[in-house]
């Protein structure tokens, strides 16, 4: 069953990129979204079969790849793969539909959205270490060519931003893995197959620190950052949503997975300088997105500070920060979502970014009402009023990690009142006051166009009325995996680097 979510997406990549050269581009949107949407009602049906009692792997697939090197094609997903399995088919659809009719070599850009999908994928499902470097790398040039392509003015250094340090995060993440399987001794890299136990911690601390770095590009985590904001803003907004609502969870994943999974006796020594470090990307995004005057760039820096979130969290350990930090995921990626596509609306219909020139978009008559609801409900949500994903999420994750940190759990709390600020300010200056230009009449938004922010924003409430739809996937999955986590008590870490010492 999961190997047909990554033949999907290669299955339409392939059809459309050989399609007859008279097709329309129409015709080819069709087509790319009919396999979207397949690759969603797929996905549902894996829901139906899913075992939420079940902490463990289902679903498992397992071949013999090239056994002489440990690479085996085995997928499984469990409780933390698959809400993010599930989100990354949904923003595909998203993705697909809202970049309309108008895309300019549908042949090519359609099979690079397929690519990325069947990339994010595989790396979600997958239970060999080498298999989840392979298909981690398989989003790397799609990518560049969708921003290089299709991107703003200053494309060409974005995606070669994007495509040198997405290289280096996969560099270090596969010498990570290298150096546990060999030091560990095994044969095989699959996951199962793996014990860390036997290392000493200085060399567990060595190999976990590799890949806190290599995850935290992706992340990214400040200082790793300093790609993110161009690579969002020169992004179109269909491949803005891509890279901010799913591509992103695949270093969040990736740190939990390997991370916490492979190194539990390690991991609540590195708790704290990774709270840390989860403090400061979210108090710089924030801080950052208050001094912007591009609305785009303002959303990309907020995305820096909600996934700090994510890292204290996991820091954190606790069954209940976990659990909030898979919520917070999926409710960043919905939250994004929303908030780029508007942005494109707007840029769209009025030609500008710039908050010292928007204004008044409210107006029933010659503004963007509709538009400007959707906008207002999205920073909303990412400032965490009840009622919305984004409280529930970070709820979870501030009642989660304030027994373990209570310092940065406070600071977090002070960063998610800042994120209420530079919303207002966003909407206060976007969406209020008189239009400066009494002859300005903006083009209207048009009802298909207004498909993907509707569905998202029921989403986005859907979820926030009815968390338990979202956590039960979750729940028996963080509850085992931080089980085998050790408190990191003063005692207990000297007894650690005895047992370990060489």
């Amino acid at each position: 069953m999961l190997s047909l979510l990554i033949g999907l997406p290669l299955l339409g990549a392939a059809i459309i990129g050989f399609w007859p050269s008279k097709g329309s581009p129409t015709q080819l949107r069709n087509i790319a979204l009919a396999v979207a949407l397949g690759i969603l009602a797929w996905t549902v049906a894996i829901a139906t079969q899913f075992d939420l009692a079940s902490p463990g792997m289902q679903f498992q697939e397992n071949l013999p790849w090239i056994p002489q090197l440990g690479l085996n094609y085995k997928l499984g997903i469990d409780g933390l793969s698959f809400p993010l399995l599930a989100l990354s088919a949904f923003l595909t659809c998203i993705a697909i539909y809202g970049r309309g009719e108008t895309v300019e070599r549908p042949r090519l850009y359609y099979p690079l959205i397929f690519l990325v999908n069947a990339g994010i994928t595989g790396a979600f499902i997958a239970q060999n270490l080498l298999l989840f470097v392979l298909f981690y790398e398989l989003e790397l040039i799609p990518i560049y060519l969708l921003i290089g392509i299709w991107g703003g003015q200053k494309r060409g250094y974005a995606a070669m931003k994007f495509l040198i340090y997405t290289a280096l995060s996969g560099i270090l993440i596969l010498a990570g893995f290298l150096g546990i399987a060999w030091l560990s001794g095994s044969s095989s890299f699959d996951i199962g197959a793996i014990s860390t136990q036997n290392l000493s911690l200085t060399t567990q601390l060595i190999l976990l620190s590799i890949l806190v770095v290599g995850f935290g590009i992706k992340i990214p985590l400040v200082p790793l950052h300093t790609w993110l904001p161009d690579a969002y803003v020169e992004a179109s907004p269909s491949v803005a949503i891509l890279l901010g609502g799913i591509v992103s969870k695949l270093g969040t994943y990736g740190l939990i997975r390997f991370g916490l999974q492979l190194f539990p006796e390690t991991w609540s020594l590195v708790g704290p300088v990774l709270a840390i470090v989860g403090v400061v990307s979210v108090m710089y995004g924030a801080f950052s997105a208050i001094a912007q005057k591009d609305i785009k760039r303002m959303v990309a820096y907020s995305s820096i500070g909600h996934m700090g979130y994510i890292l204290v969290a996991a820091a954190a350990g606790t069954p209940l920060s976990l659990l909030g930090a898979v919520t917070q995921m999926v409710s960043h990626g919905l939250i994004l979502a929303i908030l780029f596509y508007i942005v494109g609306i707007i840029e769209l219909k009025i030609g500008t970014r710039e908050l010292d020139v928007l204004n008044g978009l409210m107006n029933p008559n010659r503004g963007l009402p509709l538009t400007s609801a959707f906008l207002i409900l999205g920073g909303m949500a990412s400032a965490g009023i009840p009622g919305l994903v984004g409280f529930i999420a970070e709820f979870m994750v501030f009642q989660g990690s304030f027994s373990v940190f209570p310092v940065q759990t406070l600071l977090c709390i002070i960063a998610s009142g800042l994120t209420a600020v530079y919303f207002a300010i966003l909407i206060n200056r976007t969406c209020f006051g008189k239009l400066d230009n009494q002859l300005a009449y903006y083009p209207k938004v048009l009802a298909v166009e207004r498909v993907p922010a509707l569905v998202l924003a029921i989403t986005i409430f859907i979820l926030g009325i009815q968390p338990a739809w979202l956590v039960r996937w979750s729940e028996p999955t963080t509850t085992a995996m931080v089980a085998n986590i050790t408190p990191s008590h003063p005692a207990q870490i000297a007894q650690k680097v005895n047992y370990f010492a060489p």
